[in-house]
């Protein structure tokens, strides 16, 4: 190798070396924004009320729910009727709430049959000016169910009590009335 390409070659391995220490510079440059890029964030939305909500979910305080009457306790009673081959009942027999409180009571049917069988849920209130003040969010009894061979299920209602509810209702009883609908459901093939 001659005295050219020797030199040559030197020039070439220091601008690579050179190149090598100036990315890996930007790279650590790199790496400290994007760690520092966080608070800095955080604190240009703070100088510049961007981003207000971050802000208060950090400061989150809970108001209570205006719509819930807490002065008055309702007890619900819940009842269960079967017009056919199943158990069928809630899984308990009464619940206090105040008007406007969320609440879930749950239902539990078994069909006893070694067949499919199509059944409808229909309620019913005491006193009956209770209806228009009970308020189901969630209920097996809106469709059709489609039990299985000895199926058993568990099945949710979900409602709360309008608190319009006259003040001389102290009590509401929920009763549903399960009954077959149709003709045994057909076997479906696999």
């Amino acid at each position: 190798m001659d005295a050219k390409q020797q030199a040559r070659k030197e020039r070439l391995e220091k601008r690579n070396v050179t190149m090598f220490g100036k990315l890996g510079l930007i790279a650590i440059m790199m790496f400290a924004f994007g760690y520092a890029l966080v608070p800095l964030y955080q604190k240009i939305c703070e100088l510049t009320g961007i981003n207000v909500l971050a802000v208060q979910e950090s400061k989150t305080v809970t108001a209570a729910n205006s719509q819930v009457d807490i002065s008055r306790t309702i007890t619900i009673e819940f009842d269960a009727n079967s017009q056919g081959p199943w158990h069928f009942r809630p899984l308990q027999s009464s619940l206090q709430v105040h008007p406007g409180q969320m609440a879930q009571v749950v239902y539990e049917v078994e069909n006893t049959q070694p067949r499919s069988m199509q059944a409808q849920a229909i309620p019913s209130y005491a006193p009956q000016e209770a209806a228009q003040y009970f308020k189901k969010l969630e209920c097996f009894c809106f469709k059709q169910q489609v039990l299985g061979p000895k199926e058993m299920r568990q099945m949710p209602v979900s409602f709360y009590v309008d608190p319009a509810l006259p003040k001389n209702v102290q009590t509401i009883t929920l009763s549903y009335t399960f009954f077959e609908v149709g003709s045994a459901v057909k076997k479906q093939a696999s």
